[in-house]
C-alpha cells in the first residue's frame, strides 16, 4: 500500500508552507505500509519556540485555505517544543531543533520510503546543522557573530 493522492497533496502543501516559514530539515515519509492509522509523516524543525508556532500556524492555515483540511487533533501548543497536527491522512511534526535531535524520528522511519517534496522544502535540508554551527561560533566569540 502507498500513500493516497490526497495524502501526497496534503504533504506537498504542508511542506511548502513549512519552507515558506523558514523551517529546517523538512522531510516526509510514506508510513502507510507500517502504520494503519495514517499514510504519511511530515517532519520539520525550527531553532526557537516562536518559529515552531509560526510554522504550525502557516501549515494549518494553508491546508485549510487551499485544501479545506482541518486537523482532527493539535497537540503540544503549550510548550511549543513539539507540535503535532493530525489530519488522519497525514501527521505533521514540527519540533524545536533540540527535540528533533533528541528524539531522532528519522531514525525510526528510515526504512520507509521518502516522499518527494517541493524544491523549497528540499532546500531546507541541513539548515538545522548550519544554524547550530552559527550559534556555536557566536557563543565562542568568533567573527561573524552579533558583537
Amino acid at each position: 500500500m502507498t500513500a493516497t493522492d490526497r495524502s501526497l497533496e496534503l504533504i506537498t502543501t504542508a511542506a511548502q508552507a513549512a519552507a515558506d516559514k523558514l523551517a529546517h530539515d523538512v522531510i516526509a515519509y510514506d508510513v502507510s505500509d507500517v502504520l494503519s492509522i495514517t499514510d504519511a509523516f511530515l517532519l520539520a524543525s525550527a531553532p526557537n519556540d516562536r518559529q515552531v508556532k509560526a510554522i504550525v500556524d502557516e501549515i494549518e492555515e494553508r491546508l485549510q485555505k487551499e485544501l479545506g483540511a482541518k486537523p482532527v487533533r493539535r497537540e503540544g501548543d503549550r510548550d511549543a517544543r513539539w507540535i503535532l497536527l493530525d489530519y488522519v491522512d497525514i501527521v505533521v511534526h514540527v519540533q524545536h531543533s533540540e527535540e528533533r535531535v533528541f528524539y531522532a524520528l528519522e531514525r525510526l522511519w528510515k526504512d520507509c520510503p521518502e516522499l518527494e517534496l517541493p524544491a523549497d522544502a528540499k532546500a531546507t535540508r541541513g539548515k538545522g546543522e548550519e544554524h547550530a554551527k552559527l550559534v556555536e561560533s557566536e557563543a565562542d566569540g568568533e567573527p561573524g557573530g552579533q558583537w
